[in-house]
């Protein structure tokens, strides 16, 4: 059972470059229960920009989960992760690094940023999904998420 209100869909920015990475994400969070809107930044200085521009009045909506691939092109994934643990209106933003690292030292400095969860992104497709699906049932219907105005 989802803690967010029912009125409004849960707003997930996904920083990804991988095109297909996207649609699969997309494709697996349509077949889920509940209703999602995805925005897209392709890199991680596109993802503090848009976030940057999420905390004024007339920008786009605070997203409610973040999904961020760990490589990125120019700013990397722990540098937005960083950014976004050191300001202070969005720090409490959950971060779900979603990559294809399996390296130790990526596990270990995504949590030591404070990231809230690290995925391993499976190469075959349904594997991929499923994971994705996992994302959706523990983030979206187990845990409660903060409240955006």
């Amino acid at each position: 059972m989802s803690v967010l209100p029912p009125s409004r869909p849960v707003l997930i920015l996904l920083v990804e470059d991988n095109e297909g990475d996207v649609l699969m994400t997309r494709e697996a969070f349509e077949e889920g229960k509940l209703a999602v809107d995805i925005e897209v930044c392709e890199s991680g200085q596109q993802a503090i920009d848009h976030l940057s521009a999420a905390m004024g009045t007339a920008g786009p909506p605070m997203p409610d989960l973040v999904l961020l691939d760990w490589n990125l092109p120019g700013r990397p994934g722990l540098d937005v992760l960083r950014w976004i643990r050191a300001t202070p209106a969005i720090a409490h933003l959950p971060v779900v690094v979603l990559t294809t690292s399996r390296a130790p030292e990526d596990v270990l400095s995504a949590y030591r940023s404070q990231a809230n969860s690290f995925v391993t992104k499976p190469v075959n497709a349904d594997d991929f999904l499923d994971a994705i699906r996992s994302v959706e049932s523990y983030w979206l219907t187990v845990v409660a998420l903060p409240t955006r105005p």
